[in-house]
């Protein structure tokens, strides 16, 4: 284990690639390996692009590399896709859309399944992300399926957020109401060769004017981007470079203003967030699984024999060595 670790180190992609895939299978002691690369990272410039299934958002991604690498500039793609019922694998597979790339030694492009986590993203994107920085991918981009929380959750690995948007998809504006507004620093409206994208356009930036963040926040006007349709190359192509020129922007917005720390802040509390979870909660739920106690505990809540906050409690003094009363007494004393 510790050999993949200084390979990974030393730029090599396979090793790399295996790597991603023991944080993705949760094999023991890869934290180990993550211990040496996490005080090397936090180089790059991490990019999240979330919206709803079907915005395009592979197709942008795919663009946006090309941009980037215009400006040779090493990418690190990482696609985030919903899990399979069987395997837990990804189902969507993005790197097979981005195939053109495959030969760039530049870029290095991995599709994750989200596997279901209950905070939303796979805590195995974070330290993905970090294997990519310490191969020296000085952008990496994070796309999220877009389902559920999600799409919410990449503000928790990100310095600049896109959301794309596409016009005739539903409600749009009621979904940025509901959070997307909060965490936006760039909006796209994709595929804007469609009816009712001018439409949308005016809604988002209505929407825009009466937020909080526009008032006051870290003062970044947030801009709406209109990208052409793909099936016209030349227009699709301008349009997501102008994209890219925003994103870089904003980073240098982000530190010009001394801003980027507070993001970086957020993103380093989440990833202490994942450790504690994956260090304390999960060994437990493993063992609780394990010996069967876990299936007995629902049986036990499904018969309302009793509730979950006491089991909670007492699984608390079990395992963390507290009464179940709560009140920070060692479970060991009389």
């Amino acid at each position: 284990m510790a050999n993949l670790g200084e390979r990974v180190l030393a730029g090599d992609i396979r090793a790399a690639s295996r790597l991603i895939r023991n944080l993705e299978d949760g094999i023991p002691d890869t934290d180990l390996i993550m211990k040496d690369i996490f005080l090397k990272t936090g180089k790059s410039h991490v990019i999240g692009i979330t919206g709803a299934p079907g915005a395009g958002k592979s197709t942008l991604t795919d663009e946006l590399i090309a941009a980037f690498r215009k400006k040779d500039r090493s990418v690190g793609v990482m696609a985030v896709d919903p899990s399979s019922p069987f395997t837990g694998g990804a189902i969507l597979g993005d790197r097979i859309r981005m195939m053109r790339h495959a030969e760039d030694k530049k870029v290095f492009v991995r599709s994750m399944a989200s596997r279901g986590n209950m905070g939303g993203l796979s805590k195995a994107v974070g330290e993905s992300i970090h294997v990519m920085d310490v191969l020296g991918q000085e952008v990496i981009i994070v796309e999220t399926c877009g389902v559920g929380q999600q799409e919410v959750d990449i503000i928790n690995h990100a310095h600049t957020v896109i959301v794309v948007l596409v016009p005739g998809m539903g409600d749009e504006v009621q979904a940025l109401k509901a959070g997307l507004m909060e965490i936006a620093d760039i909006f796209v409206i994709n595929k804007a060769d469609r009816d009712g994208a001018g439409k949308l356009y005016k809604e988002v930036l209505s929407v825009i004017e009466m937020s909080s963040r526009n008032c006051g926040g870290d003062g970044w006007t947030i801009p709406v981007l209109m990208v052409e349709s793909v099936l016209e190359p030349h227009k699709f192509a301008a349009s997501v470079a102008a994209l890219g020129e925003k994103i870089e922007e904003h980073h240098q917005y982000l530190v010009a203003n001394n801003l980027i720390e507070a993001r970086i802040r957020n993103k380093t509390a989440a990833e202490l967030n994942e450790a504690l979870w994956a260090s304390i909660m999960q060994p437990v739920l493993n063992e609780l699984n394990a010996e069967g106690e876990f299936e007995m505990m629902v049986d036990q809540l499904m018969k309302r024999h009793i509730d979950p906050y006491t089991l909670a409690r007492e699984i608390a003094g079990r395992y963390m060595k507290r009464s179940p009363c709560g009140d920070g007494s060692s479970a060991d004393q009389s």
